[in-house]
């Protein structure tokens, strides 16, 4: 209410045996207004970073006794290996300086559990930061420096399940707390893998108008492993607690914006709720859920705006472009008549399926696949090719913490060990330093280069923040791409064709270049747009008009 004021209360329980126990319950101070808190869009680039693997900037917090992980091990990829918010604190004016505005650390709260506690995703007290990873003060300073900068601090957060090692586990509040709670009662001493009732995965069932009950079910009320318990936000008390505590974050940290793991898994009424209350109380912040699904009709369903047969209103502005990702990376590595660049420009054309195709979140890779570079099979031509095309779509990109020095896990592509590698130079006596440029190759240094050049290029790019676009279908294995803006045109052409050549421009005409001075981005180099254009070799040029 708005007349409820700041201020401390107490709340006396009383047990059965007529003993009490009083608590001090406290309603903090709004920092700012509502309207204040401003989220994250396509003006926006985001780095998404894996804690643990970024930068020890505190190596007194490694182990932590009394907890139930304590091992260190840089070697294998499934332990921890000390990186922390003071270490992404550190090396803040290194990801400025590439040219982001927004970070993404994925979970940084409590994980207690008794392996593979790095990763953040199985949290066992939702309002406290892992003492790991440093302090809630660490988590504050982060905030208030990424401001500092003009940049914003993204939460990831997980309504879906918590870590097994919960503390509410060992006493469950209600009968229905968790979904298959009798099923985990049963079992509880002697709980493994084959005691749960795992989630099916059949997300469709949120869109699917001929679903069966079972299968819907199965979504929504399986756990996802078996160390990881399936919220019940069915329980009204459940469902208040979550939106309670996403409240909470945001006015504690002054978030730039929430990203909601495993979107389709949780009950979908909620999830209307949950993003509904807070859009409601902070009418110009952004979510982006995450919704892995190759097929942009259920990434549609998500967002807000869209006209879903079933009548559902997600209130949702952001979704994660799991199509284009693929399209992107198949495109690259197809070799036909077009060379695959088909795959791109069919890809950007589903975009009639979305409501607000902007405000989408677009990338290459992250934290759950194979990097991007190991993806396109280590071509560094084809890698800097679909990142700079990714950077100049109608989204809000976002770039996995290492694709700017070409990162890799193609020893064993898809291990999430690799996937999640540490980032060198974040370690005292690290003989490769990624921050320094010490010890880089030329190619790890020049992929730096062009991205931190394209990047800090899109920061100030209207027509990339808000142009409208017009692509042309694949020639003579090219493909053109145009935002434009009032006097800005920023023109994408990518080229697959490994001989050296010329090409006619009379088929672009209708952009309205024709004479008109346009500079490449990556080269300075000045060109007047006339009757065609040569390519030295297969490769990206990107110009602009301004």
């Amino acid at each position: 209410s708005e007349l409820t004021k700041a201020g401390k209360f107490d709340i006396t329980f009383t047990f059965k045996d007529g003993t009490e126990k009083k608590h001090t319950y406290e309603l903090s101070e709004k920092s700012k207004s509502s309207e204040e808190y401003i989220g994250f869009d396509s003006s926006d680039a985001i780095f998404l970073i894996t804690p643990d693997r970024f930068a020890n900037g505190d190596p007194s917090n490694d182990i932590i006794e009394g907890l139930n992980e304590t091992k260190i091990d840089r070697t294998d990829g499934y332990a921890r290996h000390g990186g922390d918010l003071r270490g992404i604190i550190n090396h803040l004016d290194y990801i400025e300086d590439l040219g982001y505005t927004a970070v993404w650390p994925t979970p940084v709260l409590m994980n207690n559990m008794h392996q593979g506690s790095y990763h953040g995703y199985a949290i066992t007290d939702y309002h406290k930061v892992d003492p790991r990873f440093g302090t809630l003060e660490d988590y504050m300073e982060l905030s208030s420096k990424l401001k500092d900068k003009g940049m914003k601090l993204i939460m990831d957060q997980v309504a879906n399940h918590c870590g097994l090692e919960h503390w509410w586990m060992k006493d469950l509040p209600f009968k229905d707390w968790v979904n298959n709670q009798k099923n985990y009662e049963d079992n509880i001493d002697n709980w493994d893998w084959k005691s749960t009732i795992n989630s099916n995965h059949r997300r469709t069932t949120n869109q699917d108008a001929y679903a069966s009950s079972i299968d819907t079910k199965g979504n929504t009320d399986g756990w996802f492993v078996a160390g990881m318990p399936d919220l019940n936000q069915r329980n009204p008390f459940m469902a208040t607690y979550i939106i309670q505590n996403s409240i909470w974050w945001i006015e504690t940290l002054e978030l730039g914006g929430i990203r909601q793991d495993t979107y389709p898994y949780p009950d979908k009424d909620f999830m209307s709720d949950w993003a509904g209350a807070i859009m409601n109380e902070y009418p110009n912040f952004s979510i982006v859920g995450e919704e892995w699904s190759y097929n942009p009709l259920l990434v549609a369903y998500w967002q807000d705006g869209h006209n879903n047969k079933d009548g559902y209103k997600s209130n949702l502005r952001s979704t994660m472009d799991f199509p284009m990702q693929k399209a992107i990376v198949d495109a690259f590595n197809e070799e036909s008549w077009d060379n695959g660049l088909v795959k791109i420009y069919e890809g950007l054309a589903n975009d009639f399926a979305y409501a607000s195709p902007k405000d989408i979140m677009v990338f290459l890779d992250n934290h759950d696949m194979s990097r991007i570079h190991t993806q396109l099979n280590e071509d560094v031509v084809n890698t800097k090719m679909a990142l700079g095309y990714l950077l100049c779509l109608p989204r809000i990109p976002q770039v996995y913490y290492g694709t700017e020095i070409l990162m890799n896990d193609t020893a064993k592509p898809g291990d999430h060990g690799l996937i999640r590698t540490d980032f060198p130079g974040g370690w005292k006596g690290d003989k490769v330093n990624a921050f320094s440029g010490e010890g880089l190759s030329k190619d790890q240094k020049d992929m730096q280069s062009y991205l931190r050049k394209v990047l800090n290029y899109r920061k100030s790019s209207k027509a990339i923040h808000q142009g409208k676009t017009i692509h042309f279908a694949p020639f003579i294995a090219t493909y053109f791409l145009f935002r434009i803006i009032d006097d800005e045109v920023v023109v994408v052409i990518l080229n697959k064709n490994d001989e050296p050549g010329s090409l006619d421009l009379t088929r672009y005409s209708e952009i309205g270049l024709d004479g008109k001075t346009l500079r490449n981005i990556i080269t300075d180099e000045k060109l007047i747009w006339k009757d065609s254009i040569t390519f030295k070799s297969k490769g990206i040029t990107i110009l602009t008009t301004k």
